[in-house]
This record gives C-alpha cells, structure tokens and sequence, in this order.
C-alpha cells in the first residue's frame, strides 16, 4: 500500500473524472481509497468477478482482455495513467466482463462504490463524463469488431501497430530512434490484439521489416513508415 499518494497533490487528478471536486470532498476521496504497487503481469480482477468499487489508473499500463471457449486471450483495450477500470461493471451492476492485468510496473487506486457514487451525485459533471465515456468505449468496440470481420489478419496488424503507436505517444513514451517511432510489446499480447496466432504475428512482422516498414530488435518494434504502414490498413485519412 502506498501511504504518501495523496489526491489533493496528485499529477493525474486534473485528467479524471475528480478534476473539480471541492477540497474537502477530495479529502473525503483520498481517506476512502487504497492505492496500490501492482507488479508487470499481475491481474487486477478477474472476468466474472463482482465489482465492489472502481479503479483509477495513476501510472503505468493495463490491458483489459478476454478469453474465448479454448482460453484464447483477446486483448480489447489499454488503460493509461488518469483511465478508469471496470465502470461498465459497477454502473451496470453486473460482473466484470474481461480481465485487467498489468503490463508494466503500475499504481493503482481503488474507490469503493459508496464513495464513488456518492461524489457521482453530487457531482453531475462526473455523470455527464461516465457517460460520454461509456459511449466512447462502445464506439470502440464497434469499431474493433468490424475491423476483426472485415479485414484480413495483415491489415489488422497494421491497424494495430498504428494504434500501438497512438497509445505510446499519448503517454509520452513513443520515443524517435533514427526517425522512426520504438514500441514495446510482447509478440504474444500482440497477437492477443490481432486476433491471431503468434506465428502469424511474427511471420508477417518479418514481411514489414523486409518491406522497410518497420525495424524489430528484441520486443522493440520502430515503426519507419507510418503512412506506408497506413496504406496496409487501410487507413488513408
């Protein structure tokens, strides 16, 4: 547990959904939540589990997935530092639908339901947020699941390392190596995001690289040409 991550002084605060609370109920707040050290892999909750509060993300990475018939991973989102996990669980009353587990090192702040609705009420702009939020995940979902029908597994990893590159350099971590764009994730967790088999991952990762699209050392994947890469997805806004 850390002690010292008060939210009257937190970095992240002005990105979530407590930006304008009063100081008093942002005392409330920080007496009401847990924070957390979550090791690299270690799950937060589980699919099937029932919500007892909500989880803000204060730094780090997660991956929100789910695990099909024969336990097949599908990665459906990423969570970075100021995101909220398991809303959709505790507004709808209903038990987690995926699993959140940890890609780095990650602190995590856990608000029980109580509180949480409580400043939901007195706050509406808190709602009107959850809200605009939730309509944003299901965009995204609709999204994912015409991009895993309609096209084919080398368009999709093209796609994905696009989305890749938003996320790393949204959080300031998607560095420039010889004018191209460096991120890291297992082969594995990529391919959990494709919708495909590992081999499949790497076998056509090794055709970009051949295409100058992108360079790979280790887990590190520097993209090269983003519009090239673009071209592939179908991408050509």
């Amino acid at each position: 547990m850390i002690q010292d991550l008060n939210c009257s002084n937190c970095d992240i605060r002005p990105i979530t959904l407590f930006s304008n609370i009063s100081d008093e109920d942002i005392d409330e707040l920080n007496n009401n939540k847990i924070c957390r050290v979550i090791k690299k892999g270690q799950t937060i909750f589980y699919e099937g589990m029932q919500p007892s509060g909500l989880y803000c993300l204060n730094s780090g990475k997660i991956k929100i997935s789910k695990h099909g018939i024969n336990g097949k991973e599908q990665i459906v989102r990423f969570v970075l530092a100021g995101g909220l996990l398991g809303v959709r669980a505790l507004m709808g009353g209903r038990n987690y639908s995926a699993s959140a587990t940890t890609l780095e090192d990650s602190v995590v702040c856990y608000i029980n339901k109580k509180t949480f609705f409580k400043m939901s009420i007195k706050y509406p702009e808190i709602s009107q947020s959850l809200m605009t939020l939730l309509s944003s995940l299901l965009e995204e979902a609709e999204s994912k699941m015409t991009t895993m029908a309609q096209k084919p597994v080398r368009e999709r990893l093209a796609e994905s390392l696009l989305i890749l590159y938003d996320l790393y350099k949204t959080e300031g971590k998607c560095n420039t190596i010889n004018n191209g764009y460096v991120i890291m994730l297992s082969r594995v967790d990529l391919a959990n995001i494709v919708g495909t088999a590992t081999e499949t991952v790497i076998r056509l990762l090794s055709e970009f690289k051949d295409e100058q699209l992108i360079s790979i050392s280790g887990r590190k994947i520097t993209l090269l040409d983003i519009q090239g890469i673009k071209n592939i997805a179908k991408l050509f806004q």
